[in-house]
């Protein structure tokens, strides 16, 4: 994929962070870790790999606003272009030594996501979209997958810990979906569901709570390779309310009817 300036200062940044992380990833023992919230975890590696997305994208685009887990939103002097960044997504998997994480970075222009990257540097899988453009995995166009039953198809979820209010839905989800399809992972990474529906892995995704920076990458590359995207209440935007479904095109009403019936 031949990739725009703003494009190419992504992969470069995306790649840059990789490096970090995956060296940090080989001595996960002996991260240093700090308690954020109950089961969610912040690691010197995490910040480590905000800091150099932020100062290779800043140093790029100075102008530009910046919204980041860690370091959270600093306005630009250009008002209508934002960098939205989760420099580490998966950070649980991470700190228990599951190689399945990845970097988060989107562009934002006009309140409108027109770039995304996610980058699986344990597996060097680098995901890329830009509006109008396609989506792509390394040198690889990608295309959401085309089966058409529920019965045949996986898809993926995010199920609530640690007390968190939204499980009782969650288990009605799976107990609507689960006797009608082949399966239903739970990896824990939001950014990497996202691409993998693009990439027809999954047949769909749904998830709520999330955050902007979990799903902004994702969420281009999911519609650039065909995919059709909603809110978990129709016509909302995930953007906006963190609560989303994603499926293929020929399976988005079975998918969704099966996620929002009572």
């Amino acid at each position: 994929m031949q990739g725009s300036a703003n494009l190419n200062v992504m992969i470069k940044a995306a790649r840059s962070a990789g490096r970090s992380l995956v060296k940090d990833f080989r001595e996960v023992e002996n991260l240093q870790v700090s308690t954020k919230a109950a089961g969610d975890f912040v690691s010197r590696a995490d910040i480590a790999a905000e800091k150099i997305i932020k100062d290779a994208l800043m140093e790029a685009r100075p102008t530009y606003g910046w919204l980041g887990e860690e370091t959270g939103e600093t306005p630009g002097q250009d008002p209508t272009r934002r960098w939205i960044v989760d420099p580490l997504d998966g950070t649980t998997n991470f700190l228990h030594g599951l190689p399945h994480w990845a970097i988060s970075i989107a562009l934002e222009h006009r309140g409108k996501i027109v770039a995304g990257v996610v980058f699986d540097a344990a597996k060097e899988e680098m995901f890329v979209a830009e509006n109008g453009k396609g989506a792509w995995m390394n040198d690889m166009r990608l295309r959401s997958s085309d089966r058409r039953h529920l019965q045949d198809s996986i898809y993926a979820t995010g199920l609530p810990f640690s007390g968190q209010s939204d499980l009782p839905e969650t288990l009605q989800d799976l107990a609507r979906l689960l006797p009608t399809c082949a399966g239903v992972r739970r990896w824990g990474a939001a950014s990497l569901d996202l691409a993998y529906v693009a990439g027809g892995r999954y047949d769909g995704y749904w998830e709520r709570r999330l955050n902007i920076w979990d799903i902004a990458a994702g969420l281009i590359i999911a519609r650039e390779a065909g995919a059709i995207i909603d809110g978990l209440k129709r016509g909302s935007k995930p953007e906006e309310t963190g609560d989303l479904i994603c499926a293929t095109e020929v399976q988005f009403e079975a998918f969704a009817h099966a996620i929002r019936s009572s």
